[in-house]
């Protein structure tokens, strides 16, 4: 018989790949996990390889982001006024810099989150991708500009220096010095301030300044040439049978000349830029199309009977007198204390209501008599400063708005105001003396002598604002006054060779040497009509369907235009 053989089962060993697989799936989630935290943790802080202005803020938290920014942009820009050693810090607080932190970390964070969810971001963070580009996020900061303009101007009134002695040739009306002094390029240093301000690092400046013979005289300098002019074409600028009153602001210093602009003279058209400014002031909506063309028509073409109606209509409520009233107090108002309207203006119509109300004290030298129209008049102080509250209101948001804080005008209002009389192409006067297509918004006006109806002298006058191409824009307002039947003698050339005169002192590096050959015989006209009054032609009066204030011209020289609303049409 056969054995039988007994098998025993084998003993069956640990299973170690079994056992070294889940430890292995167990440390593989521990780190998962613990990579898991680590990235949630960081998920708090910006994403890394940011810059924001500049500005390493990768892996920061939003606070230290935030501290890290303002530090660097809080330090001051260092400027250097030409050969001077001594360094002059502007502190960026005092001009109003502010940086938009908030906005900046926002799109810095936006950046990191771009273009992958958050199991997308967890992939790059495990494959070491996190932080292997850069991202550049642009400063968001604002600061205001008037406000390092008059610093800019406080530290050239210490450092310029005039030439001491100057000289003038009376025929080009250029002005120039012994070459020893030197003066800062404002509107220039604004541009290199600006560039500085708004980086991290080199925050050092050096002060654009022209010295020796590009350097400007005083204005005394001009002053001087004005009234030697005068006297070479042997008109007596303070004698009894005639008077000149002079008025030039620099506009971004506040020096003047002031030659006898105290003075009052007869107004005459001069005055309608109180209307238009009063027009402004009371209607506190959108300017409707039938109100912005009686505006031109009574700034552009002087036409009396537009001005008559916005008083009567827009500013007295039916009641001229009231609108005049309204128009003399807001001059008042404002610090033209010299200067008011009384009575209606002439407009030839059979039915025109006559009559005046009371003139309001005034205060004009007195040691000259210009004959001045009893209700209505101004003096080239009172003009001049009027459009210097204009200008300030439109570029800087002050002058108007300063004096009326509640609203009654605003920087855009200010600025169509501006446009407005920048349509005034009556290319003679004070337009004359400026290189042609230079920007001048301005009102005129003159009146001739007429014995027969008690008008003694002839009147001619213009006020406006030049715009110079290198920044320097500059208010002036000339009146001029002469006894007598004076049609023989032409006071137009005299404003329009002061004018020049003015412009070549701003603009010394583009002066106007010789009077222009281009000028009409007369002063054009807005409009051209046949002789039965139907208008054959609009010069640079626009149409009723086509005015726009905010681009007057664009109907006449094919730029796109939006007209104002009709009546009733306005938000």
């Amino acid at each position: 018989m056969a054995r039988s053989r007994l098998i025993r089962p084998r003993r069956k060993g640990l299973p170690i790949l079994l056992i070294l697989s889940a430890l292995m799936i167990v440390a593989a989630f521990g780190l998962f996990t613990y990579e898991l935290l680590q990235f949630t943790q960081q998920e708090d802080r910006l994403p890394l390889g940011v810059i924001a202005g500049g500005v390493p803020i990768g892996n920061m938290t939003e606070l230290e982001a935030q501290t890290e920014i303002e530090a660097v942009y809080s330090s001051p820009v260092t400027l250097y006024y030409g050969d001077e050693n001594s360094p002059i810090n502007l502190i960026p607080d005092e001009i109003g810099f502010e940086v938009n932190t908030a906005v900046m970390i926002a799109n810095a964070r936006s950046t990191g989150e771009a273009g992958a969810g958050f199991w997308g971001r967890f992939f790059n963070y495990m494959l070491g991708l996190q932080g292997s580009t850069f991202q550049e996020i642009p400063l968001v900061a604002d600061y205001q500009t008037n406000a390092l303009r008059t610093r800019l101007n406080e530290i050239a009134d210490v450092y310029d220096r005039e030439g001491e002695t100057f000289s003038y040739d009376l025929d080009t009306l250029v002005i120039s010095t012994n070459g020893a002094g030197y003066q800062m390029n404002v509107e220039g240093a604004i541009d290199v301030i600006d560039a500085a301000i708004t980086r991290p690092n080199n925050r050092a400046v050096a002060l654009p300044v022209a010295g020796g013979d590009t350097g400007r005289p005083s204005m005394e300098a001009l002053e001087s040439l004005i009234l030697d002019y005068l006297d070479s074409q042997g008109f007596i600028y303070d004698g009894q049978t005639s008077v000149a009153s002079i008025f030039v602001l620099d506009l971004q210093t506040g020096e003047e000349i002031n030659i006898q602009g105290n003075v009052a003279y007869t107004a005459a058209s001069t005055i309608k830029v109180g209307i238009m400014l009063d027009m402004f002031r009371s209607i506190d909506r959108e300017i409707n199309r039938d109100e912005a063309f009686l505006m031109a028509n009574s700034m552009l073409c002087s036409n009396n009977s537009s001005s008559n109606t916005l008083m009567e209509t827009y500013l007295g409520d039916g009641v001229i007198f009231s609108g005049l009233a309204s128009v003399t107090n807001n001059y008042q108002y404002i610090g033209a204390e010299n200067t008011y309207l009384t009575a209606p203006l002439v407009d030839g119509s059979a039915n025109q209501q006559f009559g005046s109300i009371a003139a309001p004290d005034t205060n004009p030298n007195s040691s000259f008599d210009t004959d001045s129209d009893p209700f209505n008049q101004t003096t080239a102080e009172d003009m001049g400063s009027t459009l210097s509250l204009i200008y300030d209101c439109a570029e800087f948001g002050s002058g108007l708005m300063a004096i009326y804080p509640n609203d009654e005008y605003t920087q855009d209002e200010c600025r169509q105001m501006i446009e407005l009389m920048s349509a005034n192409d009556l290319q003679r006067l004070l337009q004359a003396g400026l290189p042609s297509n230079t920007r001048i918004a301005h009102k005129n006006g003159w009146l001739p002598a007429d014995l027969s109806q008690g008008i003694t002298g002839a009147m001619t006058g213009d006020a406006g604002i030049v715009y110079s191409p290198n920044g320097s824009d500059y208010v002036i307002s000339v009146y001029l006054w002469e006894a007598g039947d004076t049609t023989g003698f032409n006071r137009w050339i005299l404003v329009e060779e002061i004018s020049r005169a003015v412009w070549n002192y701003f603009n010394p590096d583009t002066p106007m040497l010789t009077r222009r050959t281009d000028l009409p015989p007369t002063a054009n006209e807005c409009l051209t009509q046949a002789s039965d009054g139907t208008i054959q032609s609009y010069n640079y009066l626009p149409p009723y369907d086509s005015i726009d204030l905010n681009n007057i011209n664009g109907w006449r020289d094919g730029t796109a235009t939006t007209p104002q609303p009709l009546p009733g049409e306005e938000q």
